[in-house]
C-alpha cells in the first residue's frame, strides 16, 4: 500500500520543520510539499493532489480557513487538518465547517499530531481534548412575532 500524501502548510519555518520531522517517523506518511502562505498553499493542493492538507490558521497572503474552502473546491478528495495555535471555540467551529476534519492545537502537536492524522485519513474527525466546541442548530429558531 503506498504511503499517504501529506501537505504541511505553516508560516513559522521551524513550526513546519517540527511537523514534517514528526510526520516522516510514520512508514504509512509521505510529506510531498510544503507551504508558507496561503496561495502557495492553494496551488500546491492543486498541484500535488494530497490525500491530507495540515493546515495552520494564520497564513500571510490568504488564511487557514479561505485557504481550506478553496482546497475543499478544488481537490475535494484532499482531506484537512487544522493545526494552530487558536483555541476559541467559534474558530474551531467556523474551521470544521469550512471543510475541515480535524483541528489540532500546536500545544498538544506532539501528543495529538500523529493520533489526528490517523484518525482523519480513517474517515473519522479528531478535535484536540479540551477545546469547548457546539453544535449548532441547523437552523435558526422561528422568532415570536
Amino acid at each position: 500500500m503506498s504511503p499517504f500524501r501529506v501537505l504541511v502548510v505553516d508560516d513559522y519555518e521551524a513550526f513546519r520543520r517540527f511537523v514534517c520531522s514528526t510526520l516522516r517517523n510514520s512508514p504509512e506518511l509521505q510529506v510531498v510539499g510544503e507551504a508558507s502562505d496561503g496561495l502557495e498553499a492553494v496551488r500546491k493542493a492543486e498541484e500535488l493532489r494530497p490525500d491530507m492538507v495540515v493546515l495552520d490558521l494564520g497564513l500571510p497572503l490568504l488564511n487557514g480557513i479561505k485557504v481550506a474552502r478553496r482546497i475543499r473546491q478544488l481537490v475535494p478528495e484532499s482531506k484537512i487538518l487544522f493545526l494552530t495555535q487558536e483555541t476559541s471555540a467559534d474558530v474551531v467551529q467556523e474551521a470544521l465547517s469550512a471543510g475541515a476534519q480535524g483541528y489540532v492545537v500546536k500545544t498538544k502537536a506532539a501528543a495529538d499530531l500523529l493520533n489526528a492524522v490517523k484518525a482523519v485519513l480513517e474517515g473519522g474527525r479528531f478535535v484536540s481534548s479540551g477545546l469547548n466546541i457546539t453544535q449548532a442548530p441547523s437552523k435558526p429558531p422561528p422568532c415570536d412575532s
